[in-house]
């Protein structure tokens, strides 16, 4: 319990340095590191994490999304023509920085599929297309997620440490009210194949716990108003089911694999990715819902 408890203020305090520069390159290169050792423990789970080629591939497409994402998002680009004496509309300057972001990404992630598909032409007979088909799906899902953080941050250039924090606590206060609900009146079992210890109980403690901090938050730091609170409300309780889907969908990886975690990186904790697997679907959730509704 204690190496859990240092391992885990150990982790919230390298977490609070990170977003204390958040508007540095700090936070872009954080997430990028995160993401390469979530695909490591990954590609670990499946045995590809000793193939060279494939290993590199999902790794360097996994790396380029938040630094490529960071290097052309728009305020730079128009500072960089602004600079150059380059006058224009902002919004086509806007759109052709996504455009560039979209054309180097996806280029990037072509070369990395080619290079998988030629590797398993070549080690059919080692490696499965289940392993492969994973690969590529991870290389995908985590990159992709876990760059949301850079597009929450700068989503409101006043606020965007606070709706980071608030991204990445809507999974983690879940999982505290379900883990404290679920001790307190949990009995029914949600999936016991799974996850043995989550309850019904603790589910339910979870979504109304998220929802409820959600909308207290978000209420003292805007201000409140009926519309505000009922988005929040919302937000949180829909955040709150969907990390607890994307726990359980790791924990069935894990399951089915064998694993007990995915890394060692956490004495007590696990890995990133057991960490993070929640994170994973709340942080896409929680900008949609922002950038759809709006919450401040």
């Amino acid at each position: 319990m204690l190496t859990r408890i240092i391992s885990g203020a150990v982790g919230v305090v390298l977490l609070g340095v990170i977003l204390f520069f958040h508007d540095t390159p700090v936070l872009p290169i954080a997430v990028a590191a995160i993401i390469a050792v979530m695909l490591f423990e990954l590609l670990r789970a499946v045995k590809l994490h000793k193939c060279i080629p494939v290993f590199l591939a999902s790794e360097v497409a996994g790396v380029s999304v938040p630094l490529i994402y960071h290097l052309t998002k728009t305020d730079k680009a128009l500072c960089d023509y602004t600079v150059a004496g380059i006058q224009g509309s902002p919004e086509f300057y806007s759109a052709k920085v996504a455009e560039v972001n979209s054309i180097l990404q996806f280029c990037i992630y072509l070369i990395a599929a080619f290079v998988i598909f030629v590797t398993w032409l070549r080690k059919h007979k080692e490696i499965r297309y289940e392993q492969i088909f994973f690969v590529l799906a991870v290389m995908i899902l985590v990159p992709q997620a876990m760059t949301t953080m850079l597009r929450i941050e700068q989503y409101d250039s006043g606020n965007g440490l606070f709706l980071l924090i608030m991204g990445l606590c809507g999974a983690w206060i879940a999982d505290t009210g379900a883990y404290f609900t679920g001790v307190a009146i949990g009995k029914h079992k949600l999936c016991p194949e799974i996850s043995p210890k989550k309850t019904i109980e603790g589910l339910v403690g979870g979504i109304v716990t998220t929802a409820v901090v959600y909308t207290a938050a978000f209420s003292i730091y805007y201000g409140f108003t009926a519309k505000r609170a009922v988005i929040a409300f919302v937000t949180g309780a829909v955040c709150a089911v969907i990390g607890t889907v994307g726990d359980l969908s790791a924990s069935m990886v894990k399951r089915q694999i064998g694993f007990k975690d995915y890394g060692k990186i956490m004495p007590g904790h696990g890995g990133l990715m057991d960490r993070f697997d929640s994170v994973l679907f709340v942080l896409p959730t929680f900008y949609a819902f922002i950038a759809l509704f709006g919450v401040q």
